[in-house]
Order: C-alpha cells, then structure tokens, then sequence
C-alpha cells in the first residue's frame, strides 16, 4: 500500500536531496524514487516551481557533448527544509501517537 503525496512532502523530499550536493533532474528522479513512487514528469514542475519561489538555482554543464540541468539548493530553499523537517517531525510524532495500538503505561 502507498500513501499519497502532497506537495510539501514532495518538495521537502527534493530540497533534502539537494541538500547533500547538486544533481541533475534524472540522478534527483532516481533518488526519490527509491523511496517515493514517482515519475519524471512528476518531479520536472516541482523543479521549476522551486526555482521560481527561490529554493534551487539551475546550471548546466556540459556532459557527453550535451547539457545536463543541475539543481542546487539556495539558503532560501535550506532555511524552507529546516521549517518543514520541523514541520514534518510533529506530524510523524501525532501520527504515531495516533496509530500506538494500545496505551502505554496510563496514556489515554
């Protein structure tokens, strides 16, 4: 079973991976679809949208005599990651909470 996923989930995926170095979109693609069900055409609007709001900047570099587009995080996209790894921590905590099969030591 998966579970679906909303936009800021998706972008803090794509804004964490940046965090650890600069890639390009198939290499991105690849890492979160280890752990994410996604696409390509999935992945490419997310890209553009945060480059827009100002979260990655793009460069390309020559490779086997054509450009690849890389991404890399901004200190606006590394500041955005930090709030929604918050953000996402209180959530996962209430979500666990929710689902504990049974009360621990008089916990309701």
């Amino acid at each position: 079973m998966t579970f679906a996923i909303g936009t800021p989930l998706l972008d803090t995926c794509v804004l964490a991976v940046l965090s650890r170095g600069d890639a390009y979109g198939y290499a991105l693609t690849a890492q979160v679809k280890e752990v994410l069900d996604i696409s390509e055409s999935t992945l490419y609007p997310v890209l553009r949208r945060l480059q827009a709001e100002g979260c990655l900047s793009a460069y390309n570099r020559a490779y086997r005599n054509r450009n690849r587009r890389y991404y890399a995080i901004t200190e606006a996209g590394r500041v955005r990651l930090a709030e929604n790894r918050a953000l996402w921590r209180a959530y996962c905590e209430g979500v666990d909470w929710l689902l504990r099969e049974e009360a621990k030591d008089g916990e309701a």
